[in-house]
């Protein structure tokens, strides 16, 4: 169930087609019951192609990508040259393995984005987060399945907290439990503190109710502000299965969104996400 929730934007074109195809065969009932149906979930997909109001809002503006790195064989270059071409100023990554963080170094991270807080381990359970400011370790989830690096980044006249999202696929063969576990206990927005950023692959769409938990109590999703909720980012490069968006950024919706962009990082099967928002001044 948790798996076919993804395919929502699917079910909806299909219900459209097979809806409309019942009533030029003069099914009436068969074609109007479907076509209610369909209708209902495009009411609720459709507004994702389309950009929501921008608050107004003065402040700096600040750059995040995020990058599945897939067990450390994504192209080191490749994520360094995106993170030049787009300005980033924080990186979170997922999956970063040792041998990773070694490529990144020989590719120039460090001199684009030279302070860091890794957790790199073999395999697909490490993460970390490079920033063109200081930063400082933070802990704003629980003990999970995969690590999520979390980092306070000391931006010229404020602070953001950022957070590498990547709780443990619900795909399993123990079942969705552990996933809808780490999903609740990803961090509300904090109105005492600083602006928090969810960034990564959150294993999750905009039609998953754990990721709408987020969304309803501060949260907004950076690509669904612009019009680019239904940009795909897994599998990168393939159509089966049915590329679906599972890699997010997640900000505070006092933030406003100015742009969100997919970029193809070879050698992973996720396309990175970057977005650019403007933290108020306060």
């Amino acid at each position: 169930m948790v798996a076919t929730t993804a395919l929502t934007p699917y079910f909806t074109a299909a219900g459209v087609l097979l809806g409309a195809l019942a009533l030029l065969l003069r099914r009436w009932a068969v074609g109007t019951v479907t076509l209610l149906l369909a209708m209902v979930l495009v009411a609720a997909v459709a507004p994702r192609a389309f950009p929501d109001p921008r608050p107004v809002a003065v402040g700096r503006e600040v750059v995040v990508m995020s990058s599945n790195l897939l067990v450390g064989r994504a192209d080191a270059e490749a994520l360094v040259a995106a993170v030049r071409r787009y300005r980033v100023d924080v990186l979170a990554v997922q999956e970063l393995t040792p041998a990773m963080v070694r490529d990144l170094d020989r590719a120039g991270l460090a001199a684009v984005l030279p302070h860091r807080h890794f957790l790199a381990e073999p395999g697909g359970s490490g993460s970390g987060i490079a920033s063109r400011y200081p930063l400082a370790p933070r802990e704003l989830t629980p003990p999970g399945t995969l690590r999520q690096a979390a980092a306070l980044v000391d931006l010229p006249g404020d602070d953001v907290e950022v957070l590498s999202v990547h709780p443990l696929p619900p795909v399993v063969p123990d079942g969705p439990e552990t996933w809808q576990r780490e999903m609740a206990g990803l961090p509300e927005r904090d109105l005492n503190g600083p602006v928090r950023v969810l960034a990564g692959d959150f294993n999750a769409t905009l039609d998953h109710v754990a990721l709408r938990r987020l969304l309803n109590h501060g949260y907004v999703d950076a690509a669904d502000q612009v019009g680019a909720g239904l940009a795909p980012t897994w599998p990168a490069g393939a159509l089966w299965p049915p590329p679906v968006a599972l890699d997010h950024v997640l900000v505070d919706n006092r933030c406003p969104v100015e742009t969100f962009d997919v970029v193809d990082v070879p050698g992973s099967d996720h396309r990175a996400v970057v977005t650019r928002f403007v933290l108020p001044a306060r």
